[in-house]
């Protein structure tokens, strides 16, 4: 009836996370062609010319069903399907905590979520926390960061100064808007700025430029954080609107109640504008990576902090377990070290799992403090996928999806196959996402199912253990990190007698 599902006794092979990211990071420095950069260094490392530049794009909201390459005729990406053909696709990225400041801080530390404390937005992460941009700053290389902040929290269009921009150098930045065009941004002074029109392409010209600046004198990673295809989905250029000028011709996905199915059409056909837009972006970044030629000698990463609803299940925005919100596009291209030739991949991989998978292909050293896994041995074809699950979880429901707009805490695992999501009630949902990718069925009270759903539980289980997460109810998170809610966000207190 169902295939089996890993062993949750394969998690126990290693004592704790931190050997198993010890293994791993030894195991990728002795394939790799690059001397191993350490981070306990106390000063900068000159690097190797060997070592690879990193070009990480990110936009906002970006669900991985949205790219012709995954098979929707719709939308128009035909860069990114190119890219696809020539790169790493994981087919089953997730965003575990998927809403967007919580995204951020995973990226940057690789830790999960009650770990670092950002799982709810406009929360600050710790200024002196171990982060990516520091890590590549030590190891020699120039670091930047444009767009999209949103982990700062002293206010959305506040001027962040340089001790709290988490080691990264060069800096044209806002906390948070989502206003595309002409938007608002801060450099090194707090003198305001603004993008020259549609910002993801002024931000894409000036990522041009910076590249065009490092390329060939050292390395250098650098970051672009895309506001779109987030809403607003109307403000996209009027040539990328016109490309979807019949609303009504766009497909949904089976799951969209039919009640809200015209209203889907309109935003979705806004939200392709605006990735046909950041599509064309893509192509520009890597036209400009050929001209200098460094394309073989970087890593270029595609991908979304987090998906976008849109009305399937009756849901909007993010934060919830189902695929159109946990799901992400992760395209990778380094020729170096898959050969420049694309493949697919469905093992899980998580958003904990980026920094240390960037640093493993980079030749440096992962710091202790990092939770995630290496899967640079995965990318290069010298070790074989991971058989784990991806552990997905909402903390602490919020804004759109708090308590008293039908948000609950939640803690669940999406594997190759399946999701499985338990509430703080007990079970609450089980999919199987290869027979039902619309998870149109939950197969949680299914008898036939039971034996599945105690295998998930177990696997589970186990990643609230390694993880050290107890499970607790969303306020008690908010009372242990010392957070406020945010306008009517808490639970509703019982009425007076």
């Amino acid at each position: 009836m169902f295939e089996s599902i890993v062993k949750v006794d394969t998690v126990k092979e290693h004592n704790t996370r931190r050997q198993f990211l010890r293994t791993a990071a030894v195991g990728a420095a002795s394939a790799a062609l690059m001397p191993q950069l350490s981070w306990a260094a106390h000063s900068a490392v000159k690097p190797s010319s060997k070592n690879p530049n990193l070009v990480f794009i990110f936009a906002d909201q970006w669900r991985a069903q949205a790219t012709g390459y995954a098979g929707n005729t719709d939308v128009k990406t035909p860069h990114l399907d190119k890219l696809a053909q020539e790169s790493i696709n994981f087919t089953n990225a997730v965003s575990g905590c998927p809403v967007c400041s919580p995204y951020r801080a995973s990226l940057l530390t690789g830790q999960y979520w009650l770990t670092h404390g950002i799982f709810y937005n406009d929360k600050p992460l710790d200024p002196d926390a171990t982060t990516i941009g520091k890590v590549y700053g030590k190891a020699g290389y120039e670091t930047g960061y444009i767009g999209k902040w949103h982990i700062d929290g002293h206010g959305r269009t506040s001027f962040i100064p340089r001790e709290r921009r988490q080691g990264f150098k060069f800096w044209k930045v806002l906390e948070c808007t989502h206003n595309y065009n002409k938007s608002l941004y801060y450099g090194d002074t707090d003198i305001k700025r603004y993008w020259d029109g549609y910002d993801a392409i002024a931000q894409t010209r000036e990522a041009q430029k910076y590249v065009r600046k490092h390329a060939g004198k050292s390395p250098f990673a650098l970051f672009m954080s895309w506001g779109p295809p987030h809403a607003p989905y109307q403000t996209a250029p009027d040539k990328y609107r016109k490309i979807f000028p019949d609303p009504d011709s766009v497909a949904l996905h089976p799951n969209v109640p039919n009640s809200l199915k015209k209203k889907a059409r309109k935003e979705l056909a806004g939200y392709y504008a605006h990735i046909a837009a950041l599509d064309d972006c893509i192509a520009d970044i890597l036209d400009t990576l050929r001209e200098c030629r460094i394309e073989d000698n970087t890593i270029l990463v595609f991908t979304s902090d987090h998906g976008d609803m849109l009305y399937s299940h009756n849901q909007t925005k993010k934060q919830k377990p189902w695929e159109e919100s946990v799901r992400v596009p992760f395209l990778l291209r380094y020729p170096r070290a898959h050969g420049g030739t694309g493949r697919e991949i469905d093992m899980p991989i998580n958003t904990p799992d980026i920094m240390p998978t960037l640093l493993g292909l980079s030749g440096i050293s992962i710091p202790e403090s990092v939770e995630g896994k290496d899967f640079s041995g995965v990318i290069k074809g010298i070790q074989p996928p991971d058989n784990d699950a991806a552990l997905i979880m909402c903390p602490v429901p919020f804004h759109q999806w708090g308590y008293q707009r039908g948000g609950r805490e939640y803690r669940g695992v999406r594997t190759r196959r399946y999701t499985y999501v338990r509430d703080i009630n007990g079970p609450w949902l089980l999919y199987d996402n290869q027979m039902d990718p619309y998870q149109q069925r939950n197969l949680c009270n299914v008898p036939e199912y039971a034996q599945l759903r105690q295998e998930l539980e177990k696997m589970l289980s186990q990643k609230l253990k390694e993880t050290n997460d107890k499970f607790l109810p969303g306020p008690e998170y908010m009372a242990m990190w010392n957070y406020q809610w945010d306008g009517n966000d808490g639970p509703k207190k019982p009425a007076r007698k």
